[in-house]
């Protein structure tokens, strides 16, 4: 199987299955989710939804956020991996967005990496949420998916190196729609450490499922 049928086999399937995916996290506006998304490094979604709502409602705007000190935002999401110093990411990218954005969240890649805590891979999430920008944030999840099913290759060791080959196959249209059925894959379906191969969709198109969950003659392991 060529790369490109392999890519083909996966989309079409999420295509078909999934046509319309989404975000986890939960958001009523631009301001909400870039919030959100960097809260959520290396933390789960479920917990960042579980901590924003009380945080939203004492700093529902980015004006109010930048007006806080780190001490007063830390009370709020001390639940969150790493909080001292989400705390000040989350007070010093209020007051850029407010003094050199008008408040406005900014749709280009390199206006949003001026803000902190705002890396390469939070700012194509919000680019591809917000903006339905093509661009594909490259987060643990789909760094292991691409790798496993053999989308990229072996010699892609580094997000930006997978983001590159990912965005070299997926057509622009499908970009943001294949950011979140890698993610969402990578979550409950191909899992870090026991990856449940045996109700997976796309074995057909894998090489991990092919190179270790297959025997001679294309029987499964279990059969």
């Amino acid at each position: 199987m060529t790369k490109k049928e392999r890519y083909a086999g996966v989309l079409a399937y999420f295509t078909e299955h999934f046509p319309q995916p989404e975000t986890e996290l939960s958001y009523r506006n631009p301001y909400e989710l870039l919030v959100s998304v960097i809260l959520s490094a290396q933390c789960t979604d479920k917990r960042v939804n579980l901590v924003t709502p009380a945080l939203f409602e004492q700093f529902p705007t980015p004006e109010l956020l930048a007006l806080a000190t780190p001490d007063e935002v830390f009370m709020y999401i001390r639940s969150i991996s790493y909080p001292n110093n989400k705390a000040k990411h989350l007070v010093g990218m209020a007051r850029i967005l407010v003094e050199a954005f008008g408040s406005e969240v900014p749709v280009r890649i390199e206006d949003l990496q001026k803000m902190p805590g705002v890396g390469r891979k939070t700012a194509n999430v919000i680019a591809s949420v917000i903006y339905n920008q093509p661009t594909m944030a490259v987060d643990t999840h789909v760094f292991r998916v691409s790798h496993r099913i053999g989308l990229v290759s072996k010699t892609a060791t580094t997000p930006l190196a997978v983001e590159k080959e990912l965005m070299k196959y997926i057509a622009k249209e499908l970009v943001p729609r294949a950011h979140h059925w890698l993610i969402l894959h990578g979550r409950y379906v191909c899992v870090a450490r026991s990856p449940k191969c045996l109700e997976c969709p796309l074995t057909e198109f894998c090489q991990y499922f092919q190179k270790n969950l297959l025997v001679p003659g294309g029987r499964k392991l279990n059969e």
